[in-house]
């Protein structure tokens, strides 16, 4: 189910582990491969999507619950270079939405990931706005998105609990593990995802 990335990859970083989507049954829309995301251009050259691997398990139940309720969950990123982080914040030194780099990331740790629900057909569901919408109504309890959108948005949130996550209040799409924090940050520039 979790793969390491490489030899190298596994001697000098052995707590991240390469997210195998198939068997996982999750699938992959790495967004900052991609001109869509807040920064308007891809930041990864090679995306690829790696987690501490306390995160991957818990990613792993959070997957088996979706899937025992006819869902999937589409992930848009994991892990970030803190190097990545620092094009974020250029694009949007908001620390509502970015967190700040010189405080590093739960992302920039392993410890997060930015995902959504997709239904039977691997469409995502509606959540109200877009991943890496930088607006009000991407916090979490927002009544003015549609109904739709709001049971969506718990039901994430309630599998994701389930499985052991934490959640951020003001990002509906990201969510880490308790005590982010303890974990360290993790920076290698030849590492995977590659940056532009």
């Amino acid at each position: 189910m979790l793969a390491i990335h490489d030899s190298f990859w596994g001697l000098r970083f052995a707590m991240l582990v390469q997210i195998d989507a198939t068997a996982l049954g999750v699938n992959l829309s790495l967004a900052y491969g991609t001109a869509d995301n807040l920064t308007g251009r891809p930041i990864y050259r090679r995306p690829a999507c790696h987690l501490h691997v306390d995160a991957a398990a818990k990613l792993a139940r959070a997957a088996d619950l979706a899937r025992a309720i006819g869902l999937s969950l589409t992930i848009f990123d994991a892990y970030r270079p803190p190097e990545a982080q620092w094009r974020l914040w250029e694009a949007c030194p908001d620390p509502t939405f970015v967190a700040d780099p010189r405080r590093g990331s739960p992302h920039s740790r392993g410890v997060a990931v930015d995902l959504t629900l997709a239904g039977p057909d691997g469409r995502p569901l509606e959540m109200g706005t877009g991943f890496d919408a930088v607006v009000e109504q991407s916090h979490h309890g927002r009544t003015d998105v549609s109904p739709e959108a709001q049971r969506n948005r718990l039901l994430l949130l309630g599998l994701m609990t389930a499985a052991g996550w934490d959640h951020y209040a003001k990002e509906w799409w990201h969510y880490q593990l308790f005590h982010a924090r303890r974990y360290p940050l993790i920076a290698d520039g030849a590492m995977a995802p590659a940056m532009i």
